[in-house]
C-alpha cells in the first residue's frame, strides 16, 4: 500500500497551493543541498575511519582470561583428602 502516482500528484498540488511555486523551488534546492552535504560528510567520515590505525591490543589479556575460565570450571573435581 505505497503512495501511487495520483496520491503523489495530489500532495504536490496541495503543497504548490500552500507554499507557492517560488517557495517550493527554494525548499527543493535547500533540501537537495542538505542531502548532498550529508552524503559528503558521511563519505569523509568513512574515509577518516578507514585511514585510522586499529587500536593496539594488549598482550596476554585473552590468555589470562582463558586460563582463569578453565580454572573456574574445575572445582567439581575436588579430592576428598
Amino acid at each position: 500500500m505505497g503512495i501511487g502516482f495520483r496520491e503523489l500528484l495530489v500532495i504536490l498540488l496541495i503543497a504548490l497551493l500552500i507554499f507557492g511555486g517560488k517557495k517550493l523551488r527554494t525548499i527543493g534546492s535547500d533540501l537537495g543541498a542538505a542531502v548532498r552535504d550529508f552524503k559528503k560528510s558521511m563519505d569523509a567520515g568513512e574515509n577518516e575511519a578507514s585511514e585510522q590505525k586499529p587500536l593496539k591490543q594488549l598482550p596476554g589479556n585473552d590468555a589470562d582470561f582463558a586460563a582463569s575460565d578453565k580454572q573456574a570450571t574445575k572445582p567439581e573435581q575436588k579430592s576428598n583428602t
